[in-house]
């Protein structure tokens, strides 16, 4: 994750743009990927997935949080992947461009992931856990913070 590049579904696809000026230097998705990889830490990872969660996989544990803030920023939807596990992987569909800046977290299994044709989700559900939401709100501060650097 360290190499700069750009490890994520769709991180290739173009035209999508910030809605939300309330993010300095967050224009595009990737601008906001490489400031994630400054963000996501072992606190903002879900608490089930806190002993995978390492500096080598910081995308683990981070699906929803992250794609309800990108939603923020970005608008879209927040659509979800069911995993056999029963939990519900979330990712992005802004102007018709599905990315997933979590994706990373599957290793090379994210290319057996379906992006197509699935639930919508919705916010109220998915933060009606207060650590969930508590979550969400550590990396959207800071973010906030990052961009005033």
């Amino acid at each position: 994750m360290s190499d700069g590049k750009l490890n994520y579904y769709g991180a290739e696809k173009q035209g999508v743009y910030a809605d939300d000026p309330s993010y300095p230097g967050i224009h595009t998705p990737q601008d906001m990927y490489r400031a994630m990889l400054n963000i996501w830490c072992v606190e903002s990872c879900a608490p089930r997935l806190r002993g995978e969660w390492s500096e080598d996989n910081k995308t683990v544990g981070q699906c929803s949080i992250t794609s309800f803030l990108v939603q923020d920023i970005f608008g879209g939807e927040v659509r979800g992947i069911p995993l056999e596990d029963g939990s519900v992987h979330c990712f992005n569909i802004v102007n018709e461009v599905a990315f997933d800046l979590t994706s990373e977290q599957f290793g090379s299994e994210a290319e057996k992931l379906c992006y197509d044709g699935r639930e919508l989700q919705k916010r109220e559900a998915h933060f009606s856990a207060a650590e969930k939401r508590q979550r969400y709100e550590l990396i959207r501060s800071k973010l906030a913070e990052y961009c005033k650097k």
